[in-house]
């Protein structure tokens, strides 16, 4: 029943969303991390490109527990670690399943945003808070303890839970 459900669902989702990313105004909008911004990314893109990737290859554990922190470094440490750990491991996986263009749009916008991950003009550093320090330290350690198949797996499943804490942070 949930998979004919979700295939009733994701075409119509698919189409939203392209039609979503044609609309100027709706492209390039901005993430506020707290004291930290990030411009030009288009959301949609992100989540349509994980979707096809999860879809395809992945099967979802949670390993990733939601935060509310709004924490520039949680938001970069996460993504610098999603792209030289699972990404970057993950991507002879990628290959094999040919979902490699969706899987270089999730990864390029992850660089992008990192790249971009900067201060808003009232704030000319980066805050580290201990609290979102000490939750990417958690999720590392635990990341570590498992099989690396396994944690890949699992990290990259998990795609979704980051993305759905980063759109906490999206600005229309």
């Amino acid at each position: 029943m949930q998979t004919s459900l979700r295939q009733q669902i994701l075409p119509g989702l698919s189409l939203i969303l392209l039609v979503l990313n044609q609309v100027p105004e709706l492209q390039g909008q901005e993430f506020r991390f707290g004291p930290c911004q990030v411009t030009g990314v288009v959301l949609p893109e992100l989540w349509e490109a994980f979707w096809t990737v999860k879809n395809t290859v992945v099967t979802s554990v949670v390993l990733l527990l939601p935060q509310d922190a709004e924490s520039c470094y949680l938001a970069h440490s996460l993504l610098k670690f999603y792209l030289n750990t699972v990404f970057k491991n993950y991507h002879s996986k990628i290959v094999k399943f040919k979902v490699l263009k969706s899987f270089s749009t999730l990864a390029n916008n992850f660089l992008v945003i990192m790249s971009k991950l900067q201060p808003s003009k009232d704030n000319a550093m980066l805050p580290i808070s201990d609290s979102a320090r000490r939750r990417f330290l958690l999720y590392h350690r635990t990341f570590k303890q498992l099989d690396i198949e396994v944690a890949l797996a699992k990290a990259f499943g998990e795609v979704d839970i980051l993305l759905a804490w980063m759109q906490n942070f999206y600005q229309l």
